[in-house]
C-alpha cells in the first residue's frame, strides 16, 4: 500500500495531546485498514504530522475523523526511504517517552520541522572542459570528501547527492550553519575553481506542495541562484533562529519580501521557459510590475536583467535535458528556443563548448 504523510494544523497543541490522538488512530486502525507508523509534534509551531501506511487518502481522512475529529489539513504520498532520510525515522522512537500517570500513553516531543542544508557546485562536465579531466576529478574527489566528512561531523543527514548537489537534513540550525561555513573553509580557493553554492532554509514535511519539504528545498535552491562562490545564503527564518557564534562575514540573508519576490520570480521561469513566445513583455505581466520595476528588482536581487535571467534560466534547462539524452534540436524546443543557430549561439557563449560536444559526454 502506499504511505501517506498528512498535516494537522492545531494551534496550542501539545505532545500528549499528539500522544493521545495517535493512541485512538492505533485503536481502530484495522477497521480502515490502514497501519498507523508514527506521528510527530510541533508545539511551537501547532502542528502534528502522521505517517500512514493506507489504501488511499479517503482511509486516512476517515480514520482520523472518527478516532478523534481531526482530519488533516494536507496529505501527501511519501517515501518511506525518503521521510527516513529527512526525519531519521519512520516508527515511534525507542526510549524516548515522557512519563506519566497514564501508563498506556507514550509521549515524545519530536518536531518535524528541520533545516536544509543545499549545496551546488558547477556542471561536472563543463568543469571537465574547462580543467580538464585530472583537474576535475581531484577537485570532485575532494569535494565529495568533504561534503561527507563534514556532514557527519555536524550530524546532518544526507538527503540526496546527484551531480554534484546536495541535500542534507539538519535538527539543529546551529549545526547546520557551522555545517556550511566548515565546508566553504575546508574547500578554500577551490570553492571558486568548483562555482560552490550553500542555500540554508527551514521548514516542515508537508506543506501545500505534494513533495516532502517540496518548499523548503524549493527556496534553498533558488537561493543559491543568487549566492556568490563566497556567500552562505541564509532564508529570512536561518537568520532569525540561529543563535551560533560563526562569523556572519560570509552569510548573506534575504528579508521575507526579497524571498517571495525570488519565488515569484523563479516560478514564472519555472511554468513559461518553454514558450517561445514568453517574453520581457509577458514576463513584466506574469510578475505584475512595470517593465521600470521588473528591471530594477532583478538586477538588484540577481545581478541581471529580466531578459538576461530568462535566457540564463533557459540554457541551465538545456543542461539538464541533454543529460538525459534527449537529443539537440527537442532540448532547444524544450527550453523556449526556436532558432538552432541562435540557441547554440547562446549555449557555446554561456558554456564554453557546443551543445553537441556537451551532449557526447553524457553518450
Amino acid at each position: 500500500m502506499p504511505i501517506y504523510m498528512d498535516r494537522h494544523i492545531v494551534p496550542g497543541i501539545e505532545a500528549k495531546d499528539a500522544a493521545a490522538a495517535h493512541r485512538n488512530d492505533l485503536k481502530i486502525q484495522d477497521q480502515h485498514g490502514v497501519r498507523c507508523m508514527t506521528y510527530w509534534v510541533d508545539e511551537e509551531r501547532g502542528n502534528a504530522f502522521c505517517l500512514i501506511d493506507a489504501p488511499n487518502i479517503e482511509a486516512v481522512k476517515k480514520m482520523h475523523d472518527q478516532a478523534h475529529g481531526l482530519v488533516p489539513n494536507e496529505i501527501i504520498q511519501v517515501n518511506s526511504n525518503v521521510v527516513e532520510a529527512f526525519l531519521g525515522r519512520i516508527q515511534d522512537p525507542d526510549g524516548c517517552y515522557y512519563h506519566t500517570d497514564d501508563d498506556d500513553l507514550k509521549i515524545f516531543n519530536d518536531p518535524a520541522f528541520r533545516i536544509l542544508l543545499v549545496t551546488q557546485i558547477k556542471n561536472p562536465i563543463l568543469l571537465k572542459s574547462t580543467l580538464g579531466k585530472d583537474k576535475t576529478k581531484q577537485l570532485l574527489n575532494l569535494y565529495n570528501k568533504i561534503m561527507h566528512e563534514q556532514i557527519q561531523k555536524h550530524e546532518g543527514r544526507e538527503v540526496e547527492s546527484e551531480g554534484g548537489e546536495f541535500i542534507t537534513s539538519f535538527i539543529s540550525v546551529n549545526q547546520a550553519v557551522d555545517c556550511a561555513v566548515s565546508i566553504m573553509n575546508s574547500l578554500h580557493i577551490a570553492t571558486e575553481l568548483l562555482e560552490l553554492k550553500i542555500g540554508v532554509n527551514a521548514g516542515m514535511p508537508v506543506t501545500k506542495s505534494d513533495i516532502l519539504f517540496g518548499d523548503t528545498i524549493k527556496l534553498a535552491k533558488y537561493l543559491c541562484n543568487i549566492g556568490s562562490n563566497q556567500e552562505i545564503m541564509m532564508s529570512s527564518i536561518i537568520n532569525e533562529i540561529y543563535k551560533g557564534t560563526s562569523s556572519k562575514n560570509n552569510f548573506k540573508c534575504l528579508n521575507s519580501k526579497d524571498e517571495m519576490f525570488l519565488v515569484q520570480l523563479f516560478d514564472t521561469l519555472l511554468v513559461n521557459y518553454q514558450n517561445p513566445l514568453f517574453d520581457v513583455t509577458q514576463f513584466n505581466d506574469e510578475m505584475s510590475m512595470s517593465k521600470s520595476k521588473l528591471f530594477r528588482k532583478c538586477t538588484a536581487l540577481m545581478g541581471m536583467s529580466p531578459n538576461a535571467l530568462l535566457r540564463e534560466y533557459r540554457l541551465l534547462k538545456s543542461l539538464e535535458l541533454l543529460k538525459t539524452g534527449r537529443n539537440i534540436s527537442q532540448t532547444m524546443f524544450d527550453c523556449g528556443f526556436n532558432s538552432p543557430s541562435y540557441f547554440a549561439k547562446c549555449f557555446q557563449a554561456r558554456f564554453g563548448m557546443p551543445p553537441i560536444s556537451y551532449l557526447r559526454e553524457h553518450s
